[in-house]
């Protein structure tokens, strides 16, 4: 079978469109066209039933698709491992994890892997979306809950809780609340339960909005909560592992958390002698070991 002609009928499987695969591949629609029907004719049999809103895979075109999936998940997965040196690590690295930990937890931290590996190319996805890792929609995740994939590696990193705080500005000018109760008199700012977030995130949020804030403030993630909590718009539902690195946070009503999140770091089973994949893993070990040492040193563990 034609491998080119295979990898022009993945592409067209994937976009649903010989146009939009034309795109990906630089080549013209009729150019797609006529490797598509010549694939048909060697196979004596239709892969795509055309309509006007695209293409649409027979079962015949389905069997194939899975086949030039996993072809091509297994290509990706040996360039990577080709592509990897032992004295060198090179190459990017695709990591997802969810928006709030990403710019609040881990970019920050990036400079020092950078600088260990200047030619690592990080490719960071920061969205609330489980991505298949599998299926190579990325090479690394950090997710909030232990992933159920049997054929993924996973490390438990940490356990986050969601607790309440205010800047020190805003503690000064409106007061601090001392029970429960007092969250009448105050601005709650947090993720809308409807949101994508962590499940103990939203429980303890439907928790205090049956005390009645005065007022409120719904972000759909937690950088923008806390962007509202340091500039002294209220008292904010946020991840404890901020507390590091914004000292100006302080913690009110402190009878009051979430239960625990477990945060889990997870990569395929075939990426497991990847360089990049393990300084990766390394490094974020290493900084989270660091990290609660600080919390330590600082009385918050």
């Amino acid at each position: 079978m034609d491998w080119d002609k295979l990898r022009i009928f993945h592409a067209v499987a994937d976009a649903g469109s010989l146009t939009h695969a034309g795109d990906r591949l630089n080549l013209s629609q009729s150019a797609v066209s006529r490797q598509i029907r010549a694939l048909e004719e060697s196979l004596n049999t239709t892969l795509f039933h055309r309509h006007a809103r695209g293409l649409i895979l027979t079962e015949q075109g389905e069997l194939l698709f899975d086949a030039t999936r996993s072809m091509t998940k297994r290509l990706d997965a040996a360039a990577a491992r080709i592509r990897d040196s032992e004295d060198e690590v090179f190459g990017e690295l695709r990591v997802t994890t969810t928006t709030g930990f990403g710019t609040l937890w881990l970019v920050p931290r990036l400079p020092k892997l950078y600088e260990r590996y200047p030619g690592l190319k990080i490719d960071l996805m920061l969205e609330e979306r489980v991505l298949d890792l599998p299926m190579r929609e990325a090479d690394v995740a950090i997710r909030m809950k232990e992933p159920s994939q049997a054929e993924l590696i996973r490390k438990r990193l940490m356990t986050v809780q969601m607790l309440l705080y205010a800047s020190r500005d805003y503690i000064s000018e409106i007061g601090e609340p001392k029970e429960l109760e007092d969250i009448t008199s105050h601005r709650l700012i947090c993720q809308n339960t409807n949101s994508a977030q962590v499940a103990a995130g939203a429980a303890l949020v439907q928790h205090l909005m049956t005390y009645n804030p005065a007022s409120l403030l719904t972000v759909n993630n937690y950088f923008g909560v806390l962007q509202g909590v340091i500039n002294n718009l209220g008292i904010g539902v946020l991840p404890d592992y901020l507390v590091e690195d914004f000292p100006e946070l302080v913690r009110v009503l402190p009878q009051i958390e979430s239960a625990d999140v477990p945060v889990f770091l997870a990569y395929p089973e075939e990426l497991r002698q990847s360089r990049r994949v393990s300084v990766f893993r390394d490094f974020v070990q290493e900084e989270i070991i660091a990290h609660r040492k600080q919390l330590r040193l600082m009385g918050k563990l």
